[in-house]
């Protein structure tokens, strides 16, 4: 089964170079069995913020070797969707979030994160989850 491997994730390991914690060593591990799944937005979101082109470059090259799922208008509807449900309860979230938690559900993905907002979204959502 294929993993969405968010955004917290890639940063934690790519970013602040941390190679020998558990994080690393479970993405690792998604990468050598091909596992591992991307959307735009998260790329986007990775590649945001990046002031020496060098390292921007890097990391572009780097996330080239994984391919988007493309998206289409009923990721978005369904985040919106989830949005509006998860708003109901009292729980807020990022339209990346959403759109990340309707990509996983349609597409029957994991997702791999340690974003805490997840749990709080997964009380009214069917995701699945690993930390």
């Amino acid at each position: 089964m294929k993993v969405l491997v968010d955004t917290c994730i890639w940063s934690k390991v790519l970013r602040h170079k941390s190679p020998g914690t558990d994080l690393s060593k479970k993405l690792q591990e998604l990468i050598r069995n091909a596992r591992v799944a991307i959307i735009g937005p998260i790329r986007q979101e990775l590649l945001s913020g990046i002031s020496q082109i060098k390292q921007f470059n890097e990391l572009k090259e780097t996330l080239s070797y994984f391919e988007d799922i493309p998206l289409n208008t009923e990721h978005y509807e369904k985040a919106a969707e989830f949005c509006n449900i998860c708003r109901r309860k009292g729980v807020q979230g990022s339209t990346i979030d959403f759109l990340i938690c309707a990509v996983a559900i349609m597409e029957n993905l994991v997702i791999f994160t340690v974003d805490k907002d997840f749990e709080n979204y997964k009380k009214y959502l069917p995701l699945r989850l690993i930390k």
